[in-house]
């Protein structure tokens, strides 16, 4: 019996075009992008979310905006792990947020899209962390 793994990409658009973006996106063989930033907007166009979902359909990929998933705590100012720290607590109090990612995440590729582009330092390296507890068989793959 094979087993089932999930395949979860973690990419951010900083420093990126829609191009590269849809181009990333595709080399992974994502089929579901899940926005997990609090607000989806963005200064640059592209990455509104009507834009974005629209630029991702036309590329055969789903959008799914998760409001919940997003980090209320990012604009605290100067001190990354304490606003990563108040996320995790976040997290750990609203269990639904993960039980919202767990049920769209199936055995096509799914990515977990903010802004930051490096994983490390955007509040869904704690978000996938978590996932990975309920979800021990994830396959995550950083694209920075």
């Amino acid at each position: 019996m094979k087993m089932a793994y999930y395949r979860v990409i973690s990419i951010g658009y900083q420093r990126r075009s829609i191009d590269e973006l849809i181009a990333m996106l595709k080399e992974h063989s994502v089929k579901k992008v899940i926005d997990v930033r609090e607000l989806p907007t963005s200064r640059r166009v592209d990455f509104r979310k009507n834009v974005l979902k629209s630029h991702l359909a036309a590329a055969g990929i789903q959008y799914q905006h998760v409001k919940d998933a997003g980090n209320p705590y990012r604009k605290v100012e100067g001190d990354f792990e304490y606003c990563m720290s108040l996320y995790s607590s976040y997290l750990a109090n609203h269990p639904a947020v993960i039980e919202q990612i767990s049920a769209a995440i199936s055995e096509e590729a799914v990515a977990i899209f903010c802004y930051e582009r490096e994983h490390d330092q955007c509040h869904r390296s704690i978000l996938i962390e978590r996932l990975t507890t309920t979800m021990p068989d994830i396959d995550l793959v950083k694209v920075e």
